[in-house]
C-alpha cells in the first residue's frame, strides 16, 4: 500500500447502511492529525478510484469521488488543514472542521447519524407537504377547466332565437332589436314596401248603407241668400264604418204550461234547471271564449272588458264556466281531428314546457296543413306519441327538430326541419367568422330551399345534394373549436332526413308551421304566467285546436267557437 500525503479529493462512505454519501476532503498536517486521520492508502494494484482511509489503527475502504493534485503540498510533503464533508442527496451539506484533535470517530458518526434522522424528518414533512401541494394543483387545475367552460359562454357570442333554438321570449331587449333588424333571408335588394307596378288596394264603398245622411248647404257663404230653393247636385260621397253604443239586448221567455180536460199538464219548453234564472246567450259565450284563448285575455281583464265596452257584467267564475263548457262541447271535434291526423301522410310535430299549477308538464302539437291538434302531456318522450297514435305512426312522414324523442320512433320517413339548422349554422358563424365550413354548408341548405321555391310541384332528385353535404361532412374540423365538430356529428346523424323535401312536394323544408301553432301556449304563459289546473290547460288546448285549424281553412275562429257552443 502507498501512502498518498499530498492528496486532496472527495471520498465517499457507507457505514452500516446509515449515511448514503460522504465525501472526504483529506488535507492534513501530519504532525497535528496523526492521532485523527492518521493515513490515506492507495493500492496500485485496485481500480483508481478506491483508498483506504487509516483512522485509529482501523481501515475504512472508500471510494475516490475526486483527486486533485496540490501544487503547494507536493513542495512540502504535507497540507494544512482536514475537512470532513458529510454530503447527502445533494441537498445538504455539513462541513466539520477537522484541525482539533477527534478522540472518538463513533460520536461523531453518532451525531452525524442524529442529523440525518432529523434530515429524513425534514424531507418527510417536505415530500407531505408536496403531496398535498400536488393535490392542491390538481383541485386548482379541474376548477380552472370548470370555470374557463363556464366562460365560454360569454366570450362566444349571445345565443338568441336568430341563431339558436332560444325562444324570443327569453331574448333580453338588445337582442330582440336586433333580432328585428336582422333575418336569415338574404337581402333582395329591392326596396322596403310596395313595389313598382305593384296595384294600390283600398277599402271600397259598401253598396248599400245601413245609414244616409243628406250634406247640404241651406244658405250662401258669400251673401247670406236662402238656398232651399236651389236645385242641389251631387258632389261625391264617403262612407264612415262605425260601430253603435254596445248594449246587451235581454229577451225574456214566459213559460205557460195548459192542462187539458184530462188532466195532463203541457209543457212546451224543458224542466227548469237550480240556479240563477238569468243566463247568457251564444254570443256573449263565443265572445267570452274567443277572447280567452284565441287573444289570450285573462279571466280579471276580461270581465273589465266586458263591463266597460258590452255593458255585460259577469265574474271570472262565470267566465271559467263558460270556458270549461266550450271545452266539454268540443270533445267530439277534437276526437274527428284526431282520426284525420291519423289518416295523414305528412305531419309535423313539436313540444313545449308548459307550466300548469306550479309543475312542469309539456304541451303537445301535431299539425298538417289543415288540421291543428294540442294536447298536455307530463313528459317529452316517444311513448307520448305511441299512445296518442298507436300503429298509424308508421303511415307518416314526419317533420321535426332534432329531439332524439322523434328519432326512435318508426315513422315511415322524417324530415329534420332546416330553419333549425340554419340557425344553429349561424351562430358558428358568429362563434368563428373567419372559418368557411359553416357558411359552406348554410348556402348548401338556402340552396336547397331556393329549389324547391323555384320548383313547387317537381320531385327534385336529392342524390347530388346529399354528395355535396357529403364532401362538407368530410373536412377535418378538429383545429376548430369544439362547437364545429358536434355540429358535424349531428348533421351526420340525420343526413337521410335532411333532404327529403326534395323528392316530395308534400313535405315542407322546416317546421316553421308547428312552431307557429305552438307559440299561441307562449303568449298564454307570458300573460296569465301559468295555468292553475289540468281542465283549464286542457280547456286551452281543445279551444285552440278547434280555432286555429278554422283558421287554416280560412274560415272564422268565433264563428267556429260558436258553432262548437250551439251544439
Amino acid at each position: 500500500m502507498k501512502q498518498l500525503d499530498s492528496v486532496t479529493g472527495a471520498i465517499v462512505e457507507n457505514v452500516d447502511n446509515t449515511i448514503r454519501r460522504i465525501e472526504i476532503i483529506a488535507a492534513y498536517q501530519l504532525g497535528q492529525a496523526k492521532n485523527t486521520l492518521t493515513h490515506v492508502y492507495w493500492s496500485a494494484t485496485n481500480p483508481k478510484n478506491i483508498c483506504f482511509v487509516e483512522y485509529k489503527h482501523k481501515v475504512f475502504r472508500a471510494k475516490v469521488v475526486k483527486l486533485e493534485a496540490h501544487t503547494k503540498a507536493a513542495k512540502v510533503g504535507c497540507l494544512q488543514y482536514i475537512l470532513i464533508c458529510l454530503h447527502i442527496s445533494n441537498v445538504f451539506r455539513i462541513f466539520v472542521l477537522m484541525n482539533e484533535q477527534v478522540t472518538d470517530i463513533s460520536q461523531v458518526f453518532n451525531r452525524l447519524t442524529s442529523e440525518m434522522a432529523s434530515m429524513r424528518e425534514v424531507m418527510d414533512a417536505m415530500h407531505t407537504e408536496n403531496v398535498n401541494l400536488r393535490r392542491t394543483v390538481e383541485k386548482l387545475r379541474a376548477e380552472n377547466r370548470t370555470l374557463r367552460k363556464q366562460l365560454e359562454k360569454y366570450e362566444g357570442p349571445k345565443k338568441n332565437s336568430n341563431n339558436s333554438s332560444t325562444p324570443p321570449s327569453k331574448e333580453p331587449m338588445k337582442d330582440e332589436a336586433l333580432r328585428r333588424t336582422k333575418s336569415l333571408r338574404r337581402k333582395s335588394g329591392l326596396k322596403p314596401g310596395g313595389q313598382p307596378g305593384h296595384e294600390g288596394h283600398l277599402k271600397k264603398l259598401v253598396a248599400v248603407p245601413d245609414v244616409i245622411e243628406e250634406c247640404e248647404s241651406d244658405f250662401c257663404r258669400e251673401c247670406g241668400r236662402d238656398l232651399s230653393d236651389v236645385e242641389k247636385e251631387l258632389d261625391y260621397v264617403s262612407q264612415v264604418v262605425d260601430l253603435p253604443t254596445m248594449v246587451p239586448v235581454v229577451t225574456e221567455y214566459r213559460h205557460y204550461k195548459k192542462v187539458c180536460s184530462c188532466g195532463c199538464c203541457n209543457k212546451s219548453y224543458t224542466p227548469r234547471k237550480r240556479g240563477n234564472q238569468i243566463v247568457f246567450g251564444r254570443n256573449i259565450r263565443a265572445i267570452v271564449t274567443y277572447l280567452n284563448v284565441v287573444q289570450c285575455v285573462p279571466y280579471e281583464r276580461l270581465a273589465s272588458l266586458m263591463a266597460e265596452i258590452f255593458s255585460v257584467h259577469m265574474s271570472q267564475g262565470t267566465i271559467r264556466n263558460i270556458v270549461q263548457e266550450a271545452m266539454r262541447k268540443s270533445k267530439p271535434a277534437i276526437s274527428l281531428l284526431e282520426q284525420m291526423l291519423k289518416k295523414s301522410t305528412v305531419v309535423g310535430f313539436d313540444e313545449s314546457g308548459c307550466y300548469n299549477n306550479k309543475k312542469l308538464n309539456w304541451a303537445w302539437i301535431a299539425q298538417t296543413a289543415y288540421i291543428t291538434l294540442c294536447f298536455r302531456a307530463t313528459g317529452r318522450s316517444s311513448k307520448v306519441l305511441e299512445d296518442k297514435f298507436g300503429e298509424s305512426l308508421k303511415n307518416m312522414v314526419a317533420v321535426t327538430d332534432r329531439h332524439s324523442a322523434y328519432f326512435v320512433l318508426n315513422f315511415l320517413d322524417h324530415q329534420v326541419c332546416l330553419a333549425h339548422l340554419l340557425r344553429e349554422l349561424e351562430y358558428l358563424t358568429e362563434l368563428d367568422p373567419k372559418q368557411n365550413w359553416s357558411k359552406d354548408v348554410a348556402d348548401l341548405l338556402r340552396k336547397a330551399i331556393h329549389e324547391r321555391n323555384e320548383h313547387p310541384t317537381d320531385v327534385i332528385e336529392k342524390k347530388t345534394w346529399l354528395e355535396k353535404l357529403d364532401t362538407l361532412l368530410q373536412v377535418n374540423l378538429l383545429h376548430l373549436k369544439d362547437h364545429f365538430e358536434r355540429m358535424r356529428k349531428g348533421l351526420f346523424k340525420c343526413r337521410d332526413y335532411i333532404f327529403n323535401f326534395l323528392e316530395n312536394p308534400r313535405i315542407p323544408s322546416d317546421n316553421n308551421a308547428s312552431e307557429r301553432g305552438i307559440r299561441k301556449l307562449k303568449i298564454k304563459q307570458k300573460i296569465s304566467g301559468t295555468f292553475r289546473s289540468d281542465s283549464g290547460a286542457d280547456a286551452f288546448f281543445a279551444i285552440h285546436s278547434i280555432s286555429d285549424t278554422a283558421w287554416k281553412n280560412h274560415q272564422s275562429q268565433l264563428n267556429a267557437i260558436s258553432t262548437i257552443l250551439s251544439l
